[in-house]
């Protein structure tokens, strides 16, 4: 392999970059992917030096992780982390197999998608995954939404991805949710490497910063953020008052905010979307930052973005204004 992003490593010792490649959007997420526009997203993302790359099952009923094996096949298997998640079983539903998806992503709803942390059900999960991504481990591997099932999750979803632990088939566990507050529970109370954050540390929402990256830091498990964006309104330079803001219209309140980061951002010759990737990475807690990227095309401007140098200042001001802390200032 060529060249590579900085990593920073779990306890488990899986090096990640500090720039990961989400792939939500390989499964047809709103809009329509082709299985070539995956693979070479995938090939430039590794020519750019991301080797961090994390799916799920959820994404597109299995679509995401069987593009994102078929695009590895040529890329040597320890050259890269691979996550994916469990909890979602997929499976088979004759009697809407005529109609699309109704769960965001523009596939055939051939399956269905079923609740199920016991123990059966995350052996499941993950062998249909290693199928899907045609690999025989996971490096990595989340409890996906478990916001309605902690007590299964917390016990035997946990136990169920320990035990894969303890025979190699898993690398690292932990839990991947868009709360902050079960997430903590998790770290404090089970026996997680990492977690994933989705939209809950970033320049318009730092709600993890109390509860969450304070235990994480301390128990030495791993947190990678993801959804930095807030779903589309912090991923251009001048704000978009019609942007997406976690998943549905944005408050006029929150895009003011937005708006007044994105002026101090300008002061110091710094681009909206490059902060909102290195801020999360200014916490020590945190291991990755991971980017929907659906096509090649997508990959070298977030790789731009992430390699984009940060004044001090800017965080200083956005600091002492009051619009963002800063984590290096508080932890």
């Amino acid at each position: 392999m060529e060249k590579t992003l900085p990593v920073r490593s779990l306890r488990t010792g899986h090096r990640l970059t500090e720039l990961g490649l989400g792939t939500a959007q390989f499964g047809n997420l709103f809009t329509e992917t082709t299985d070539d526009e995956s693979r070479h997203a995938v090939k430039t993302a590794i020519e750019e030096g991301i080797r961090y790359l994390d799916t799920a099952p959820h994404y597109g009923l299995g679509l995401s992780e069987r593009r994102l094996g078929d695009a590895l096949r040529v890329t040597a298997r320890q050259d890269v982390v691979i996550s994916s998640k469990v909890g979602r079983l997929l499976v088979d539903s004759p009697d809407t197999a005529h109609r699309l998806d109704d769960d965001g992503f523009v596939v055939p709803a051939t399956k269905k998608r079923v609740w199920d942390f016991s123990r059966d059900g995350i052996l499941r999960s993950v062998e249909e995954s290693l199928a899907r991504l045609g690999t025989d481990r996971l490096d990595i591997a989340y409890l996906h939404d478990p916001d309605d099932h902690w007590g299964p999750a917390s016990s035997s979803g946990i136990g169920a991805l320990a035990e894969l632990r303890d025979q190699g088939v898993v690398g690292a566990i932990g839990a991947g949710m868009n709360q902050a507050a079960m997430l903590t529970e998790f770290v404090r109370r089970t026996d997680v490497d990492v977690v994933m954050v989705a939209g809950r540390f970033t320049l318009l929402d730092q709600s993890a910063l109390d509860g969450l990256l304070p235990a994480a830091r301390e128990r030495g498990v791993g947190v990678v953020a993801a959804a930095v964006y807030n779903s589309g309104l912090l991923s251009t330079t001048a704000v978009d008052g019609s942007a997406y803001y976690d998943y549905g219209a944005a408050p006029r309140s929150v895009v003011e905010r937005a708006a007044r980061i994105a002026a101090v951002c300008e002061r110091h010759g710094v681009e909206l979307p490059a902060a909102a990737i290195h801020y999360p990475l200014r916490h020590p807690a945190v291991t990755s930052v991971v980017t929907g990227m659906r096509t090649a095309e997508h990959v070298p401007s977030n790789v731009a973005r992430y390699r984009a140098v940060i004044p001090e200042a800017l965080w200083e001001e956005l600091h002492v204004t009051g619009l963002v802390p800063d984590p290096a200032r508080l932890s």
